[in-house]
């Protein structure tokens, strides 16, 4: 059995999913075009790890996008013929592995590939350079093409929220169901919440935390911002000294911030949002962008409020809203639902449909009589 991730140079949303296949499979082989072990906090470590011919470039975190054309080509070279199931876990490209007629390929979809699809207006525009624009029109529209030649043959998508669901009958034009991501409920527990607001987020463009940062700065309130990418330094220069920037913290670290926040801030609309269940789980309630998966995970007026607009709005919300009125036991049985132990067996069983609609109407032929395959014996061990 194989698993493939789009990249691993650090701990995000997606890759604690990816993390809890490596758990469900613990003798599976990892297949990714990149890999940094130290930046991936050792996670991966001691396991079969198969990287493609980018990895001699050492790319980062930091680094890794301006290969950004090279992606596809680096996911089709690594060859599955000796696997009877391939599990991708994929934001961009890794479900377009190659497999053949006898490995059966299921994709963990966390979204099509953002900047390609569902993000390609504001990506494309956001460049001042008109050498950039038109070279990320033409690489967005081959890498469309590709997408769609790669849908076709994916055996099962599963998509982890009903937005992606949506995007994927719409760009794929492919059904899918729905297993929402695993969260590691057990991590987390009600405690005394403090004076400060908390976001927990990766800095990247579209995450449209300078939204929080212009309301905050009005506001006046502590807000501390837990994660980092790209849009670090530029949030850093403009926020005012009552916004705090923790960068990437340790799980403890991490849930202690959630535990004593008043509220978790979402100032974008997420296919899922992790973080939101993952504060829920500690009790506190969360004040998400309405959209997306904030509609699927947080339950208005019970378990934490749903705005839309922009900084003045969030502004608006966050004074009008009573978090000492919301139930810390009522956000943790929400936060239930999408308890690690429901991914796993929802995503088991997607891959045991998934094996029998492929095999179903196999015959042999010299009789005509159906073939009943043999379920692969990682799904088998991994049920048991």
């Amino acid at each position: 059995m194989a698993l493939v991730h789009d990249f691993l140079l650090d701990i995000r949303g997606a890759e604690r999913v990816f993390m809890e296949l490596c758990g469900m499979w613990p003798d599976a082989h990892i297949f990714t075009p990149v890999y940094d072990e130290e930046a991936t906090e050792g996670r991966f470590a001691g396991r079969v790890i198969h990287t493609s011919y980018l990895q001699r470039l050492r790319p980062t975190a930091r680094t890794f996008r301006a290969l950004l054309p090279l992606y596809p080509d680096a996911i089709e070279s690594f060859d599955f013929s000796d696997y009877d199931l391939v599990i991708s876990s994929s934001s961009a490209w890794a479900h377009g592995v190659l497999c053949d007629e006898r490995t059966l390929h299921v994709s963990y979809c966390h979204n099509p590939f953002r900047y390609a699809w569902n993000d390609y207006a504001r990506t494309v525009t956001s460049h001042r350079n008109p050498l950039m624009r038109a070279f990320l029109r033409r690489t967005f529209r081959r890498w469309r093409i590709w997408d769609g030649a790669a849908a076709k043959r994916t055996d099962r998508y599963v998509a982890n929220s009903s937005t992606t669901q949506a995007r994927i009958r719409t760009y794929f034009g492919r059904e899918s169901g729905i297993v929402y991501p695993p969260v590691e409920t057990s991590r987390f527990s009600p405690g005394t919440p403090g004076e400060y607001y908390a976001i927990v987020s990766e800095l990247m463009p579209h995450k449209r935390i300078a939204v929080a940062v212009e309301a905050f700065n009005a506001l006046r309130l502590p807000l501390i911002v837990v994660g980092d990418g790209p849009e670090g330094r530029r949030l850093r220069k403009l926020a005012a000294s009552n916004i705090e920037f923790t960068g990437r913290l340790p799980d403890a670290a991490v849930a202690g911030v959630l535990q004593r926040a008043r509220a978790l801030i979402q100032t974008s609309v997420e296919e899922f949002g992790i973080a939101t269940v993952e504060s829920q789980a500690a009790g506190r309630p969360v004040i998400a962008r309405r959209g997306g998966g904030a509609l699927e995970t947080v339950v208005d007026g019970v378990t934490g409020c749903l705005w839309s607009g922009g900084a003045r709005e969030l502004v608006a919300v966050v004074l009008q809203f009573n978090d000492t009125a919301v139930s810390p036991d009522a956000c943790v049985r929400n936060a239930a639902r999408f308890d690690a132990a429901v991914f796993r067996r929802r995503l088991l069983a997607e891959v045991s449909e998934a094996h029998v609609a492929r095999s179903r109407p196999e015959r042999d032929g010299r009789l005509g009589a159906r073939v009943d395959l043999p379920l692969p014996r990682t799904v088998r061990d991994a049920q048991s």
